[in-house]
């Protein structure tokens, strides 16, 4: 299992389980997207959420250890799609972050709405510098939409990862709460905007985010 779907009262949960980091990978692109697609047919109001402990170490390093350049670069755009995909959703998307998320972990919890995490000592940020691999354009302009400016250099060049609680000013993630209720509380937000999930509020997200999306879109062809 590496993605699933539930939907009840007009909200959807998509959970990412693949019963160990949930990393992302090629098998993981696939079964997000193919949850997102039943979401968006069926539900107003997206929850995206990962497993206990683990909302995503990032993508699958040891696929790129192997890989030909052809399949990384089709990974990387399939990730990058995917946050996009998020990022530019017509519906409302809440992110239960339910622990570490890192490098693409943390590049999709850019594309939810509504972002609260579990509090514990987890890791949440990209750290591509120390693995000496430069950031994509998503993963560029995705934190320069999202993030505080004033950690941008911080965040991005120097790699820094940050507890959930020291991720709210940083712009990583908006709430935190104890690791218990992380999806009672993504819940209750998606609630909170089941009211406004019509036309207006795409429209007027997309809208918000404007320069970001003309920078990324061309950037994700294969």
């Amino acid at each position: 299992m590496t993605a699933t779907v539930k939907i009840e009262n007009e909200i959807a949960v998509v959970t990412m389980d693949d019963g160990k980091a949930n990393a992302i990978s090629l098998t993981m692109v696939e079964a997000l997207n193919a949850a997102l697609d039943e979401a968006e047919a069926s539900a107003k109001v997206i929850v995206l959420a990962g497993r206990p402990e683990r909302f995503s170490a990032g993508f699958d390093l040891k696929f790129f250890a192997s890989a030909e350049p052809d399949q990384m670069r089709a990974l990387v755009v399939g990730g990058g799609k995917v946050a996009f995909r998020l990022f530019t959703s017509d519906k409302p998307v809440v992110i239960a972050c339910t622990g570490h998320a890192i490098a693409m972990g943390a590049f999709l919890l850019l594309g939810g709405d509504s972002r609260i995490a579990a509090r514990g000592a987890y890791k949440i940020g990209a750290n591509e510098t120390v693995n000496g691999m430069t950031l994509p354009a998503f993963g560029v302009e995705l934190p320069r939409a999202r993030l505080n400016p004033m950690y941008l250099t911080q965040a991005l060049a120097q790699a820094k990862l940050y507890t959930p609680d020291e991720a709210v000013p940083v712009g990583w993630i908006d709430q935190v709460v104890e690791p218990g209720e992380v999806l009672n509380a993504a819940m209750a937000e998606a609630e909170r905007l089941l009211p406004i999930a019509n036309y207006a509020y795409g429209h007027n997200k997309r809208m918000a985010r404007q320069p970001a999306i003309e920078a990324i879109g061309p950037t994700l062809a294969l």
